[in-house]
């Protein structure tokens, strides 16, 4: 469908799905930086939330505070 045949509901839906993969993206660049660095040792999606796997611990939040927890995280370590 072209752009100009789309609804504004379509347009505002297809705008949150850009604006939903881009935080996706970030969040799995952050993952793997922490990762990188030997912050965590893994992360990811599970059973409807995101998991940041510590040592031996299991981490489940929404995305949103996962990207607040590894922002966090890593700016810890870089002060």
């Amino acid at each position: 469908m072209s752009q100009e045949w789309m609804s504004d509901n379509e347009e505002l839906e297809n705008e949150q799905l850009e604006l939903d993969i881009e935080d996706l993206n970030q969040l799995t660049k952050l993952g793997n930086e922490a990762v990188k660095l030997g912050l965590i040792s893994g992360h990811g999606h599970h059973r409807g939330k995101y998991e940041i796997l510590i040592k031996r611990e299991s981490l489940l939040m929404t995305e949103t505070k996962a990207k607040e927890y590894l922002e966090n995280l890593l700016s810890k370590k870089f002060n």
